[in-house]
């Protein structure tokens, strides 16, 4: 009876090993999911074969899907913008472990306001002193370029809703929004510096028509994220292959350029989105302070509530 049981542990030690070994990379909605599998899949499949692991890319339509994916223990490791990598790690579990690096050094990329070449806007202030006559591409509820930084900077600071600012208003991923505006199919669009960049590459015709009218403060390069509850060999193999990849192996150094013009990854820690929740912070703050119906009273208690969350992260 206990070798039955014993081997019955043994058996049940095993699968959970094996299981563990499987693992899912979530890969964030930036464009067109096969344009993120051409870029990716070669660092995945090198990432199977040093790590001994099986892992295989996992997309969503948009960020909330890789975000739930990881809550929900479908997705174990992933790459995230800084916005929803704080969400991965507030609500699903996660924890950033590595941060991409630009291969020019520099330390981080830029949020844009994007419009058609030929459009007369050409400034911030042009564009919201004409809001309500222009169609608006926002970007994923997720995206740090796409949402946060530009909800902050852009709408925040100058006590605009940008739901009811504009003439229309729609949401998507950074290239539909790129396109979109080269196509004239909106007016004006969020986008980033890293994006425009593939844009550049993937539709230069498409990119001659498209114009920047506003240009964000510099923003942390992305993170990577993994489940918490990972097996410490699984980190560990994991770890060491994103802090030595690109390092020496030229055709690794081809792969990572083309995923976003990277020199390799950095170790990292959720330290790396302390400026990202002072900015949702600080756009919450501002969103209570215009809320006219709040009383006086939830308005200060609500004040009061984010103050102490700013000066904790302080």
């Amino acid at each position: 009876m206990i070798k039955k049981l014993c081997a019955a542990l043994a058996l049940g030690l095993g699968m959970v090993g094996a299981l563990a070994q499987d693992i899912n990379f979530g890969i964030i909605s930036t464009e067109a999911t096969q344009n993120l599998k051409g870029d990716w899949q070669p660092l995945i499949d090198d990432m199977n074969r040093q790590t001994g692991l099986k892992v295989t890319a996992f997309f969503a339509p948009d960020y909330a899907g890789i975000i739930e994916g990881m809550r929900f223990n479908k997705v174990h490791l992933g790459w995230f913008g800084n916005k929803s990598a704080m969400e991965a790690v507030d609500r699903a579990n996660g924890e950033v472990f590595a941060q991409m690096v630009n291969a020019d050094g520099t330390q981080g990329y830029y949020s844009h306001l994007i419009v058609n070449r030929e459009s007369p806007l050409n400034t911030l202030d042009d564009v919201l002193k004409n809001a309500k006559s222009l169609s608006f591409g926002n970007g994923d509820p997720n995206s740090t370029s796409g949402f946060l930084v530009p909800g902050f900077y852009v709408f925040a600071q100058n006590k605009i809703d940008a739901k009811t600012a504009f003439r229309v208003t729609r949401s998507a991923n950074h290239e539909t929004n790129a396109l979109a505006v080269a196509n004239k199919q909106v007016d004006v669009a969020t986008n980033n510096s890293e994006n425009l960049e593939k844009v550049k590459e993937r539709f230069p015709e498409k990119f001659k028509d498209i114009k920047i009218v506003w240009t964000s403060p510099l923003i942390p390069l992305d993170p990577l994220v993994m489940r918490k509850d990972l097996p410490e060999a699984t980190k560990a193999k994991l770890r060491n292959f994103f802090f030595n990849y690109g390092k020496t192996d030229a055709r690794e150094k081809e792969v990572i350029m083309k995923i976003s013009k990277l020199s390799g990854f950095k170790e990292s820690s959720d330290k790396q989105l302390m400026p990202i929740r002072q900015l949702d912070l600080f756009g919450q703050r501002n969103k209570i302070e215009a809320d006219t119906v709040l009383s006086d009273a939830d308005r200060k208690t609500r004040l009061a509530d984010i103050d102490k969350k700013l000066s904790a992260l302080n």
